[in-house]
């Protein structure tokens, strides 16, 4: 069993915990975000047009307070954390305010890196249960793992994981919120 396997399943069950907590408080109305969803099916990135499931990758949804993506429901979905990001700040002034962005929690899967050609690619995990709050993500930055657009963010909820993982793929640790415009662009 790799690192990685082991280190997702013990995040697994302390996560589906925190879910029923998460979802408890849902339910005393103290939570009114809207759920996010699997991306399996979901088509198109609504940042660059690729198709979601066909690449690797951390990916996101965001749920927006007044607008909503054209051709489908909510939320907006997107293919990577860089078309995330890019969204977010090409809407920004047109008034497109985020009410919850979702990001893919790489403390909560089974993730795993391949090899070609010397470039290193992380795993895409597009399942509802594998996404958290970008406010409660740590983000590793200028990694060397790719993902569906070049050089990945790879978010994690868990610190330690974040740090264990920048350690040995390169990169430093910002937390979700903090990611500019400058760093997306550089993305």
């Amino acid at each position: 069993m790799s690192r990685h396997t082991a280190v997702g399943t013990t995040r697994r069950r302390v996560l589906l915990g925190t879910a029923a907590a998460v979802a408890l408080a849902g339910c005393s109305g103290t939570d009114d975000r809207p759920e996010p969803i699997s991306l399996s099916d979901a088509g198109s990135c609504d940042q660059c047009g690729m198709v979601i499931d066909q690449h690797p990758g951390p990916s996101g949804q965001t749920y927006y307070q007044e607008n909503s993506p054209e051709g489908h429901d909510p939320p907006a979905r997107f293919c990577s954390t860089i078309c995330t990001f890019r969204h977010r700040y090409e809407t920004e002034p047109q008034g497109w305010r985020p009410q919850v962005t979702y990001l893919t929690d790489y403390s909560a899967v089974d993730y795993g890196i391949s090899e070609s050609d010397g470039t290193r690619v992380i795993s895409a995990h597009l399942a509802a249960e594998t996404f958290v709050p970008t406010e409660d993500l740590e983000v590793v930055a200028g990694t060397d793992v790719e993902g569906a657009m070049g050089p990945a963010l790879v978010p994690f909820s868990d610190g330690e994981d974040a740090e264990a993982f920048a350690s040995e793929y390169g990169g430093d640790v910002i937390a979700a919120e903090d990611i500019s415009q400058e760093l997306v662009a550089r993305g």
